[in-house]
This record gives C-alpha cells, structure tokens and sequence, in this order.
C-alpha cells in the first residue's frame, strides 16, 4: 500500500482535491440505495441457529435430584446449570444465582434494592442519600448508563483502557466521597473498547480505600467466553481478589447466556458473597417463587457441561470472526496513515470502538444514515450520551451477513475520510 500522508499536513489545493474525491466516493455511495444496520450487537440469525436444538429440549421434566421442574420452588435456580456457570466464571457454586433471561434485569434489580434497603450492616438505604454517584468508565455501555439516569444516579466518568479502567482515577474519586457507592465495569472484552481488566488493576478496585463503607463494583462479565482468537482470555479472579483485601461484599458479578444461545430466551446469572446472596434472595423472594427450571434445564441438556459452552463459543466465533476482520480491513484500506481515525482490533466481546477526528463523530453518523447505513448514535457509549470530544463511535459487526459488514464498513470509512477532509478545511 502507497504511504499515505497524514491529512492534516496536506497542502490546501491538496487537501481540496481529497475533499472532492471523498465527496464523489460519498455520493456514489448514496447511490447505491442502501439500507444496512450497524447500531446493536445482536447475534445474527446464523447464530441462533446454533442454539435451534433448545426447541426439542428438555427431554425430562425432574433434575439430577429427581424434583419436578415444572413446579414451584428453587429460588436460586437449577443446580446443575449454577455449576456450569461457576466454572464458566471462576467462582464458587453457591455464589450463583440462575433467573430469568435477562442479566440487565438483574442489575436493575439489585439497584431497586440498594436504593429502597440498602447494602447488608449498611442502616441507611440508597434513597436516604442527597445525592448517589456511579463511576462509569468511558467509553462505556450505553444500558448501564441509561439505567442509572432512569434512577437520577449521578455520573462521574473516568478513562477506560487497554488493561481496565483507569484506577488512579477511580481511587481518587472514592476515597473522600460517601456519596460515590458504586462502579460499573464489563471487565472482559469490554463494550466498546474490547479492553479486558488485568489482574493488578482488579486488585487495586478490590482494595481501594472507600469513603462509602457500602460501595460496590457492578462486575458485568457478559462477554467472559466470547473469544475471538484461541488466546481466551480469563477474567480476574474479582471474589478472590476482594475477599483477600478484606471487602468480601464489593464484587456483584453478572452474566448471561443472551449472546450464547437465544438472546430474547436465555438464562440470566447473579454470583455474590455470602452476605449479599442472603440479602438478594431475602427480597428476590417477595418478588418471585422461582425462575423458569424448565428453560434452565433445557439449557443444561443442551450444554451438557461448561466444556459444552466452550466448544459452542468457537462455533459462534467461527460466524463472527471473518466480520470483525472485515471491519479492520475496510478502516485500514480507507484511513491507514491518515491520521483522522484509531479504531480497536478486539481478541474478543462484540463490538469495535472507533474514535475519529475531534468533533467529526456525529457528522460521520450524519453522513452514514443519508448513505443509508445506521450507526449507533455518536456519544451512545457515553453518560447521557454526550462525548466531549464528539469522536467516539460503536460499532457492531456481529447482525449483518459478512457481506453486509464489508460494504456498510467501506461506506463508514468514506464517512470518516469525508468528515474529516471537511473539518480540516475549516
């Protein structure tokens, strides 16, 4: 490939004929009359197929101990389902928690409970507080956010990166501060960045020193065997790591099977020490009288074993690993040395995080939906949605065909290259 010269020291007759070249490629592309969809990492129907066997299962209606899962009872969930999770996530079988189909669910509700009773030995609830803080590393997802200004919890962010995010900061902000109660983090293959939390910087989270005797960090492990590459990343050993530093309570750990079988029918999971599990299932047991055993069950006859997850993990990667490729491509072939775009290469997770030329990001999605190509909103991976910098945008390979990615991606880089070309001619 020519070296390319970065746009920014380009000659103004120069950069005026790249602008105008963009512009032809930009409306050679709106010609084209596409209608393609890049906003949510939601597995393509390929994948779901994987899973279609669910609808012939299960073939028993008693678990391992012979009880009828049918009926009422079994508030934590099916046993064998909690082992194949706790292998799966690197804690102990009792710590697991197996519900319904949605982990948001789940952190929602232990939210609710924090804001109307409180942490466990903690008197004073949540709601009691002037005013309740999260720390949200940024870039970040979006849900979490939402969730938290749906409550009127207040956001102070902190940078997220390669390796977690950034723990000076976050130590910094929950020494002196009661009203700081809690973190969210995604800390393998996060969303978006595909960053994985290394252990140092999980062990600092657990030992931090906290003005606010009930903070808690929100562990979202939702892409803990979503691996894209043979090298698997494991998560951080959280509960190991805090209970060693003597905050045995910090951790809330969740996770789901939402992207490995059937997003809208999977099976939701919660693991937490022993104070907070007896706290969360006090309450969950006003709410509920069980989850849904059967759909456990059939999980675990179609799994067989948390191997059983595994070796169905690198039939998804199979699908979804060329698409990720393709993105790559398609940024390197448009924008490679120009010095308007840095996007991620992720080993695992579900998304690549593209941050281009300061204040340019909207006018890329601007660009794109005229073009025919949805993205997710600049700023979506952001408190309340809005990025300082206008220059970080989420993108999500995983629903189109292959085909879909490579042509929707090399309209976004034309985007990209245009909106810059733009900015930089002032």
């Amino acid at each position: 490939m020519t070296q390319r010269a970065p746009l920014s020291t380009l000659s103004a007759d120069d950069l005026a004929a790249y602008r105008s070249a963009r512009a032809d490629d930009y409306a050679a592309l709106q010609a084209r009359g596409l209608k393609l969809d890049l906003t949510r990492g939601k597995p393509s129907s390929e994948q779901l197929d994987l899973s279609d066997r669910l609808l012939s299962l299960p073939t028993t209606t008693t678990d391992r101990a012979g009880t009828d899962v049918r009926n009422y009872g079994g508030l934590e969930g099916l046993l064998e389902l909690r082992e194949i999770f706790a292998d799966l996530l690197g804690v102990e079988t009792a710590q697991v928690l197996c519900q319904g189909n949605s982990s948001l669910t789940l952190m929602h509700q232990v939210v609710t409970d924090l804001l109307l009773w409180g942490a466990p030995d903690v008197d004073r609830p949540w709601r009691d507080e002037e005013v309740v803080k999260f720390v949200c590393p940024v870039p970040g997802y979006d849900r979490h956010f939402s969730m938290l200004a749906d409550f009127g919890i207040e956001m102070v962010t902190v940078p997220m990166h390669e390796d977690g995010p950034d723990v000076d900061a976050v130590a910094a902000l929950v020494a002196d501060d009661p009203s700081v109660k809690g973190l969210w983090i995604v800390p393998t293959y996060a969303n978006p960045s595909g960053s994985v939390c290394s252990q140092e910087v999980a062990a600092r989270l657990m030992a931090m020193p906290t003005a606010a005797p009930d903070f808690r960090v929100f562990w979202d492990n939702a892409y803990a065997v979503h691996h894209l590459t043979d090298a698997e990343v494991k998560s951080a050993d959280a509960f190991s790591l805090a209970a060693a530093s003597g905050h045995p309570d910090r951790p809330i750990m969740f996770a789901s099977t939402s992207k490995i079988t059937y997003a809208g029918a999977g099976v939701a999971v919660v693991a937490l020490s022993e104070a907070n599990k007896a706290w969360f299932l006090r309450h969950l047991g006003m709410a509920s009288i069980g989850p849904d055993k059967v759909n456990h069950l059939r999980h675990v006859e179609f799994f067989g074993d948390a191997d059983g997850v595994r070796a169905h993990m690198r039939k998804h990667r199979e699908i979804i690993a060329p698409k990720f490729a393709a993105v790559d491509a398609a940024l390197t072939a448009e924008l490679e040395g120009l010095d308007v775009a840095e996007w991620t290469r992720p080993t695992g997770g579900y998304f690549v995080n593209l941050d281009v030329l300061d204040g340019t990001a909207s006018r890329v999605v601007e660009l794109a939906k005229a073009a025919g190509i949805a993205l997710t909103p600049a700023g979506a991976s952001f408190p309340h949605g809005r990025d300082p910098r206008d220059r970080n945008i989420r993108l999500a390979p995983t629903f189109p065909s292959l085909g879909e990615v490579e042509t929707a991606m090399a309209g976004v880089a034309t985007c990209v290259a245009l909106a810059a070309a733009e900015s930089l001619s002032g």
